[in-house]
């Protein structure tokens, strides 16, 4: 994961508040959200913040719809916002978990919000981290597999979508992923090809010796579980990219590398923009990964 430099986030129009939360508040929202909102706050609850364009890919048909919807969670406090500053134009709305809908949420798991693992002051931390800038590309990378598996509608999607924290919780003592993806996308005969990933999403700020050094700890996961998972590394440049294969060589794990916005496909991550490490030429779309290294996906108790 690449650790930012720890300049402090400046935020424009921020509108985070610590409403009053009763038990007349959260009855009243929970009988008004519907399976989507549910949904909705349980996403952005585990990948700590989303902004309005993301929540409009996954979930709504058009920008308008999203829009009223999020503000009427915001207005019954199940949702909370912030606008990043920046000194040209303004950024989006960045939506995190609010005291509601953490109620909410830690009811559907039969727990207290303490022991659900709420609080307000961490939850809206992110506004001023350091850190912001790379969870909303992460976040990224999978909202871009979501739409693109949505407008195909052919039995291609985005499986599973596990957030570092999650991952930490499973297997951080080895290794600690920006995410770990699961992507199916079927063959002309219709027949899927699953491709389990861990992703890592690089935004420059860290020596490429140090980006490659983690796959050492890859490589002990896979020996510790019996199960190898590839690696693909995003990155921010060609150069960075080209510059990060030649420390690669040939890697004890499977792993493959493309650039954040390559401009010779238009379906993102999904596209064949992949290329593995110790080949030169040919790129892969995200699925034929599967076949080129004949890998099968992690067995649900191996990623529990």
């Amino acid at each position: 994961m690449t650790r930012p430099h720890s300049t402090r986030t400046r935020l424009r129009g921020t509108q985070i508040r610590a409403p009053r939360v009763s038990a007349e508040t959260v009855a009243e929202l929970a009988y008004r959200l519907t399976v989507r909102d549910r949904n909705l706050l349980a996403l952005v609850w585990e990948h700590r913040v989303l902004t309005t364009g993301q929540l409009t890919r996954l979930f709504f048909p058009t920008p308008e719809r999203a829009r009223q919807r999020l503000n009427q969670l915001y207005n019954h406090h199940a949702l909370l916002r912030f606008r990043p500053w920046t000194p040209v134009g303004s950024k989006p709305w960045h939506w995190v978990l609010g005291p509601t809908g953490a109620h909410v949420l830690a009811v559907e798991h039969g727990q207290t919000v303490t022991g659900f693992g709420y609080r307000q002051d961490t939850a809206t931390a992110i506004a001023v981290s350091p850190l912001l800038t790379h969870q909303t590309g992460v976040n990224d990378f999978f909202v871009d597999l979501h739409a693109h598996a949505r407008h195909c509608g052919n039995g291609t999607a985005l499986v599973q979508w596990w957030s570092e924290q999650r991952c930490a919780a499973l297997w951080g003592d080895l290794a600690r992923p920006d995410a770990f993806g699961r992507w199916t996308e079927p063959r002309t005969d219709a027949i899927p090809r699953t491709l389990d990933f861990f992703l890592e999403h690089d935004t420059g700020t860290e020596t490429l010796a140090r980006v490659a050094g983690k796959l050492g700890g890859y490589a002990d996961l896979a020996e510790a579980t019996g199960t190898t998972t590839p690696v693909l590394f995003w990155l921010p440049s060609p150069k960075r990219e080209a510059n990060l294969r030649r420390l690669l060589g040939t890697p004890e794990v499977p792993v493959a590398t493309a650039v954040h916005t390559p401009a010779a496909s238009t379906d993102g991550p999904a596209g064949p923009v992949w290329q593995p490490a110790s080949t030169a030429g040919r790129r892969f779309r995200l699925a034929d990964l599967a076949d080129f290294w004949g890998t099968a996906p992690r067995h649900e108790s191996d990623a529990r």
